[in-house]
């Protein structure tokens, strides 16, 4: 299906996913203001979210199933398989913390139905970030998904944690937006054009690629998304928002948030600066102390929610890794483990929800002892998510680091490589420390874990995430492929290849 974006009708059916979620979104407004004050009326809110998310997803795989493509001039949205997919990623993320936060928004007695207004909007934001053909339309997407996920840190406005996490990652988050709109100011001025595409065109024609203005306008981009993806050294947020927040709005942000930041952050470097060998240094630096701080940062933790806090971060490496590499392979890894992460994510954080109360700050690994005679059936889905973090054969996460290595190695990013597989030996240390607990450690008292419940959503979320996690650790083939379609839309550009860690770059070549 051709669609020509210089139309208003055919720019209309690019933009279904959106203006469907858009409509919905304004309609649960409506049902909001008038049914919001008892768990009926929460639970009426998260259905009609769950509906709206539903029908942007059919639209989405509309589009994606009629080979819909953009034709004419570069316009501001993109038309591609990475874009669809990224998009039923978002949207499958923001369904299963929906149907996770049903029964723990009635346990902890937050009945706020805006928080379901506020993830849609959310999910919308990241929907124009991954599909934006123009850092206007990134940024505006960004600035939108922000907004909203701001006030869901905050929402549990009983909690003084909650509260600090909310403004902290405010004050942070605003700063960040400041270096990136900066940096598409100071792109346009070297380029005259915030068009992606249109970028690379002017870099390539011109002979840009050592412009000051550019490289410096480049840098402040990477800061911007470096705080998004909690990169280090922008990362500082992270843990205390992560740990603050409720579990499910955690879980949320630490997959979809990543993966909408990710995924803008990986169509902005293919298909704008693939030809400026600078970035290339810069994310490989970013990736080594990314993975080398989350790790051994995570291995001093001993409550689970902030392990998992610092775990996500080193995860944020290991996709940089992906970036770095700069080929096709690259983005097929890096969909494919993005897609991995989430799924043993949401259900890790899931299981966390059912084990704590009022925000599961204080759950410690040691709390987890005896789990599995137990509780049998949650102990042995938490271990999944673990060894699939871990990168353990057998499971989705092995399989996604084997092609991040793959990819790492085939563009000559041997250090990388070896980087990342001796990280990943030091998360053992954390990870293999929650299954002995659950395994091999005895009960703390009789009953311990009695009062451990996840509810029936929540049941069936982690029971879809860990079968997926267990099946795509066996029968890959089938969403690789599709990530190596979708990773094809992207038009990288060439991978430096560096044999040996690369020097800090400079302006000059």
């Amino acid at each position: 299906m051709s669609l020509d974006l210089a139309t208003s009708r055919d720019l209309l059916r690019a933009l279904l996913p959106e203006l469907v979620l858009t409509l919905v979104g304004m309609a649960l407004l409506l049902v909001i203001a008038w049914r919001h004050r008892t768990a009926a009326d929460l639970r009426v809110a998260g259905w009609v979210t769950l509906a709206g998310l539903a029908a942007a997803g059919a639209a989405a795989w509309w589009l994606w199933w009629h080979t819909a493509h953009a034709l004419g001039a570069p316009a501001m949205i993109a038309v591609d398989d990475f874009r669809f997919v990224a998009d039923g990623l978002l949207l499958g993320t923001a369904g299963l913390t929906v149907l996770v936060s049903f029964d723990y928004l009635e346990r902890e007695r937050l009945l706020a139905p805006e928080y379901y207004a506020l993830l849609l909007f959310a999910t919308l934001g990241m929907m124009l970030m991954v599909g934006g053909e123009d850092l206007m339309v990134v940024f505006l997407g960004l600035e939108l998904m922000s907004v909203a996920v701001y006030a869901l840190a905050g929402i549990n406005r009983h909690s003084a944690a909650a509260a600090e996490a909310a403004l902290k990652y405010f004050l942070l988050g605003a700063f960040a937006s400041a270096f990136l709109l900066y940096g598409i100011a100071l792109v346009y001025g070297a380029t005259a054009t915030t068009n992606l595409s249109l970028i690379g065109v002017q870099i390539r024609t011109l002979g840009l690629d050592n412009s000051p203005m550019l490289l410096i306008g480049l840098g402040l981009l990477l800061v911007g998304f470096g705080f998004k993806v909690a990169a280090v050294p922008f990362h500082m947020w992270a843990p205390d928002v992560y740990d603050g927040s409720p579990t499910p709005v955690t879980g949320y942000m630490a997959t979809a948030v990543k993966a909408a930041a990710f995924a803008a952050l990986l169509r902005v470097l293919g298909e704008a600066f693939g030809g400026v060998p600078a970035w290339h240094h810069i994310v490989w630096w970013l990736a080594v102390a990314t993975m080398v701080v989350g790790n051994l940062v995570a291995l001093a933790q001993r409550t689970l929610k902030r392990m998992l806090a610092y775990s996500s971060i080193a995860h944020a490496g290991y996709l940089l890794v992906a970036v770095a590499a700069g080929t096709s392979a690259g983005s097929a890894a890096f969909v494919f483990y993005l897609v991995a992460y989430t799924l043993t994510t949401l259900a890790a954080f899931a299981l966390l929800a059912a084990k704590g109360r009022d925000g599961e700050r204080d759950v410690l690994i040691d709390d987890l002892a005896g789990l599995a005679s137990g509780r049998p059936w949650l102990a042995f889905a938490l271990a999944i998510c673990m060894l699939s973090l871990l990168g353990f054969p057998g499971t989705a996460g092995f399989i996604g680091k084997w092609y991040i290595l793959v990819a790492a190695t085939g563009a000559r990013q041997l250090p990388l490589a070896a980087i990342l597989v001796l990280t990943s030996v030091i998360s053992a240390g954390y990870y293999l420390s929650v299954i002995m607990a659950m395994y091999m450690q005895p009960e703390p008292f009789e009953r311990a874990h009695t009062a451990m419940r996840i509810g029936r959503l929540g049941g069936a979320v982690v029971a879809v995430s860990v079968a997926g996690v267990l099946f795509l650790g066996i029968r890959p083939n089938r969403l690789l492929d599709l990530a190596k379609t979708s990773g094809d839309g992207l038009r990288a550009g060439p991978a430096v290849t560096t044999p040996a860690p690369p020097s800090p770059p400079s302006v000059g070549r």
